[in-house]
């Protein structure tokens, strides 16, 4: 009980804090030109209200992604096995969405009928808004009918989900926030942020604007391209859809993954082109990396039998029944993908420079993440596996990066 208690009111307190860390990283780089600062009473009253603009923005937003979801051109494709043996079908559009919003957002800048920084424009008021949809619509998902591992705890059901699959007929719902109006939005943020930083400095866009733009761009893109391969991610197979994953896709993900490009509205510093090839170098090194590492792990659960780098794959069969990969990029490290992904991180961060700390955040915290994340399948996979998981451990030694960790 006393456990439950504690776990309970750490997660009620969680909620609040996540959410003001987001605006006080915004109101450090918006109004303290990327400064740590100790927030004042000012900064507090610097959060904004929504507008009626920043609903509309995001209204439609929401809505337009929702219709593409539905509408646009797609294969189906089959998700992995239920605890029921059924399995669920998507529609995989996301490549012809992205390229659709993208077209048509830089044809409405074209066209004038909207401001190339928009968005930017906007931004702390979306981010209120954005707020308050995920808390609401994270409420109407705990009040939903359907109830699936639900605790009896209102904070643990509320933060983590009741519902694995929500669904309105094949619509679904963890799916569509998963990906579609954080991740695009994300790039749409940065084009307004890369226009605004064009219109302070007399028509001229930065080198390291132009880096950061164009990794993310990459980034996102690649994951739309790929985009049956989330369907055997652990969020969309065993994660309820909660305040988790519903502020973490529409709140965290566009609002703080586009702090460098933030940051480096006010900041408009060059590069020398040794810097530049090198940056490029280290984000193409993480890419291959990430990308590879993905990829040999979605095509071997889809077929044990297919082929890496050329050759039959090796892996361990456990008393589960379960596959363990030991070829390829997961023959070299447990964890090769968080490897590449944490590269790609380091590369967004450093075009900023050394100025100040705050460019840096999404890399501080993305490696604490995955670093605690590896910490914890560890001990879930030994707990599972037992003696084959020490196998296994003894076949690949390195946990994330080779002879280091």
């Amino acid at each position: 009980m006393k456990r439950h208690l504690g776990h309970d009111l750490l997660t009620l307190a969680g909620m609040p804090a996540l959410t003001l860390l987001v605006y006080y990283l915004w109101v450090c780089v918006e109004f303290h030109q990327g400064r740590l600062v100790l927030p004042s009473a000012d900064d507090l009253a610097r959060i904004p209200a929504p507008t009626l603009e920043s609903v509309s923005i995001f209204a439609f937003w929401l809505v337009f992604q929702a219709l593409l979801q539905i509408f646009a051109p797609g294969k189906w494709q089959e998700g992995q096995p239920l605890a029921d043996g059924t399995r669920l079908r998507y529609r995989m559009n996301g490549w012809t969405s992205f390229c659709v919003s993208i077209g048509l957002f830089y044809l409405a800048v074209v066209l004038q009928w909207i401001p190339r920084s928009l968005l930017y424009e906007h931004f702390g008021a979306l981010l209120t808004t954005a707020n308050l949809f995920a808390y609401a619509f994270s409420l109407l998902l705990y009040l939903s009918e359907r109830k699936e591992r639900r605790t009896g705890r209102f904070s643990c059901d509320y933060f983590l989900g009741v519902t694995l699959n929500p669904r309105l007929g094949n619509f679904d719902w963890k799916f569509f926030l998963e990906s579609r109006p954080g991740l695009i939005g994300w790039v749409l943020i940065n084009f307004s942020l890369a226009a605004e930083q064009q219109i302070r400095n007399d028509g001229v866009l930065t080198t390291p604007m132009c880096l950061v733009f164009a990794f993310q761009f990459l980034y996102v893109a690649d994951y739309f391209w790929h985009e049956e391969a989330i369907l055997t991610t652990w969020d969309i197979r065993h994660e309820n859809l909660g305040w988790m994953l519903v502020w973490g896709n529409l709140v965290w993900v566009p609002f703080t993954f586009t702090l460098q490009a933030y940051y480096l509205v006010s900041h408009t510093h060059e590069l020398p082109w040794w810097g530049t090839a090198g940056l490029v170098g280290l984000n193409l090194l993480g890419y291959v990396i990430f990308r590879g590492a993905n990829w040999q792990k979605h095509q071997f659960r889809k077929n044990p039998e297919a082929p890496i780098w050329g050759r039959k794959p090796k892996f361990i069969r456990t008393q589960h029944g379960s596959l363990l990969l030991t070829s390829g990029w997961w023959g070299i490290a447990r964890h090769m993908n968080y490897l590449g992904d944490l590269l790609m991180g380091l590369a967004w961060c450093l075009p900023c420079l050394f100025e100040r700390p705050l460019p840096y955040f999404y890399f501080v915290y993305f490696l604490t993440l995955l670093l605690l994340r590896q910490r914890r399948d560890h001990e879930a996979c030994r707990e599972k596996y037992g003696q084959d998981w020490d196998a296994y451990c003894g076949k690949v030694r390195w946990r994330i990066v080779p002879y280091v960790y």
